[in-house]
């Protein structure tokens, strides 16, 4: 059976990113032209999913909003003759299904997971972080590629890594390979929740897709709650290798990056890198960044003080 539906938790309350996260959600912040969620969306239909099912929380209606049909905007940009607007409101009406359910207590992200179980049932499904991009502009086929390879195979689940610097691995799940790490598909021996760089198991990263046959939820439901309370969802993968299931990586491809929207640093790069490379504004954007550059080298040269 082709896997069609997705996870997208976007219950977080983004305190990396205070105050622009105050009274909007991360999700919604734009990256260039499109706020994040909208990317994640658009990557995810581009892959084969047809329904996606939001994990939500305290104020995400925004969200909701969002990925409604606007008739009342679309007839208020026809009248009064901005119907070139119209094109940036297609992403309304791709072929996607919604459905939203709450995660009611912030109990980490296994548990988002897990408040999707009563909608997914017993079908495989894929998990989309909703604050990570893959590719520019979302332009990624990492998803397609992680289904045929769980579809091919006996895994459990089937996971996208991507290298990082060994001084960036505190900050995500790594991975133990069983065998090459160098391969575009791999078996994992266990991922290790940010460890420090001198005891990581490799460089390899989890980023922010996976898909999941249903067994997942019976291992979330065993996992022992860790700081704060929260069920991780990397203890939930940990449980399922360590119970003899198979579980594959499978690594981002050439221009696959990940852009994770979770504090100012990434954000900020990922705002830049999307609104330089913008098909209509790009190039003027790239002029005026470089005049500024050249001002600002120019005042904080020794000559200028």
């Amino acid at each position: 059976m082709s896997v069609d539906l997705a996870v997208i938790p976007v219950a977080g309350l983004g305190t990396r990113l205070l105050p622009a996260t105050k009274s909007q959600p991360k999700e919604m912040l734009p990256v260039g032209r499109k706020p994040v969620v909208q990317y994640v969306v658009e990557e995810l239909a581009a892959n084969g999913i047809r329904r996606s099912l939001f994990v939500t929380g305290p104020g995400k209606h925004s969200i909701e909003n969002h990925f409604d049909i606007d008739d009342v905007l679309i007839d208020f940009l026809r009248r009064s003759g901005r119907e070139e607007l119209l094109p940036d409101l297609l992403f309304e009406r791709q072929n996607m299904q919604y459905a939203y359910v709450r995660q009611r207590r912030q109990l980490g992200l296994g548990h988002a997971v897990l408040c999707a179980e009563p909608f997914v049932g017993r079908q495989p499904f894929v998990v989309a972080l909703g604050d990570s991009i893959i590719g520019r502009h979302a332009q990624s086929r990492i998803v397609q590629r992680m289904i045929e390879v769980f579809e091919e195979s006996d895994a459990s689940a089937v996971i996208a890594f991507e290298h990082v610097d060994p001084e960036h691995v505190h900050h995500y799940g790594i991975a133990r390979p069983k065998g090459d790490c160098q391969a575009d598909v791999f078996r994992l021996d266990d991922v290790v929740e940010k460890p420090e760089p001198e005891e990581a198991p490799s460089t390899l990263a989890v980023a922010a897709r996976y898909v999941f046959r249903p067994v997942v939820f019976d291992a979330l439901r065993r996992t022992v709650p860790g700081k704060g309370g929260e069920i991780q969802l990397t203890d939930a993968v940990r449980d399922l290798i360590r119970a003899g299931h198979t579980v594959l990586g499978v690594n981002l491809g050439a221009g696959e990056r990940r852009y994770d929207i979770g504090n100012f640093s990434s954000y900020f790069s990922a705002f830049i890198e999307f609104a330089l490379t913008d098909e209509r504004e790009g190039a003027r954007l790239r002029s005026t960044v470089r005049e500024l550059l050249e001002q600002l080298e120019d005042s904080s040269s020794p000559e200028a003080s």
